[in-house]
C-alpha cells in the first residue's frame, strides 16, 4: 500500500496560544518575572533614564553594555513605551524597593468602616438616646455612620415622621460629624450618611499623661504646707 502524502503542514509549537492584546511569552524569561531584564529585551533600541546614567535612546547592544560595565541589570520597566524604557539596576534591589513601595501605599490606603444604625418611625427618647451615643462613639473612631428608619407594613405612611427623626439625629451630631447624604427613601427604609469630622478624629487620641517629674514637684511644694499647719497647730496645743 502506498503511504498517502502528509498534508498537515509542519506542526506548531506546543504551548497555550498569547491572548488577543497579549505579547507573546520571551525566550529565557519565567512567568513569574514582571520585568524582562539583560538578554530577555528584544527591542533594538532603548530610552535609558535614571541617575546613574546620562538619559537618552541608545541601541540595545550599547545599553547592555553599559549595564555591564557598572555591574548591574538592565531592566525594561516600561516596554509599551516607543523605545522601551530601561533603568540599570541591581534587579532584585530593584525588586525589593517594589515590594516595599506597595506595602507602604497599602498601609497608607484608609479603610472606610461604615457602621449601621436601625430606628423605628416612633423611636422612644430613652433608644434614640442609646443609640446617638454609639453613634458619637463611631464617629470619634473615624467611622462613617449609616442611619435608618425602617417602615413596617403600614408604617411607610409615617415617613416624614422619619425624616425628621433622622435630621434630629443629624443635628444632634453636629459636633462629631457632617451630612454625607440626606435622608433618602430606599425601599422599606430611609437612610442618611454622617461622615466624621477631621478635627474630631484628632480630638480623639489619647491625651499625654502629665510627667513624674511635675507630680514630683507638686508633691514638693505641698509639703511645707501640711508641715506649717502642724506647727501652729502645736502652739494652741500648749496654751490649753
Amino acid at each position: 500500500m502506498e503511504k498517502k502524502p502528509n498534508l498537515s503542514g509542519p506542526r506548531r509549537p506546543q504551548g497555550p496560544r498569547p491572548k488577543p492584546g497579549q505579547r507573546p511569552a520571551q525566550r529565557g524569561r519565567s512567568d513569574k518575572d514582571p520585568y524582562a531584564t539583560n538578554e530577555q529585551i528584544r527591542a533594538r533600541e532603548v530610552r535609558l533614564v535614571g541617575d546613574n546614567v546620562e538619559p537618552g535612546i541608545y541601541p540595545i547592544d550599547k545599553a547592555r553594555r553599559i549595564a555591564q560595565s557598572l555591574e548591574l541589570d538592565l531592566i525594561e520597566i516600561s516596554p509599551t513605551a516607543e523605545p522601551p524604557v530601561c533603568r540599570i539596576l541591581d534587579y532584585q534591589k530593584f525588586l525589593y524597593q517594589q515590594k516595599k513601595r506597595q506595602k507602604e501605599q497599602k498601609a497608607k490606603a484608609t479603610k472606610v468602616v461604615v457602621k449601621e444604625i436601625r430606628f423605628g418611625p416612633q423611636t422612644d427618647d430613652h433608644d434614640y438616646n442609646f443609640k446617638l451615643k454609639h453613634a458619637k462613639g463611631f464617629l470619634q473612631d473615624g467611622a462613617k455612620v449609616k442611619a435608618y428608619v425602617f417602615f413596617r407594613g403600614r408604617s411607610i405612611l409615617f415617613k416624614d415622621q422619619g425624616e425628621v427623626l433622622l435630621l434630629r439625629f443629624a443635628n444632634d451630631l453636629e459636633e462629631f460629624g457632617k451630612v454625607e447624604q440626606m435622608p433618602v427613601l430606599e425601599g422599606k427604609r430611609m437612610i442618611i450618611m454622617i461622615s466624621p469630622l477631621k478635627t474630631q478624629q484628632k480630638k480623639a487620641e489619647p491625651k499625654k499623661e502629665a510627667r513624674p517629674a511635675d507630680k514630683k514637684g507638686n508633691k514638693d511644694s505641698e509639703a511645707p504646707t501640711d508641715n506649717t499647719s502642724a506647727k501652729e497647730a502645736t502652739p494652741d496645743a500648749d496654751k490649753e
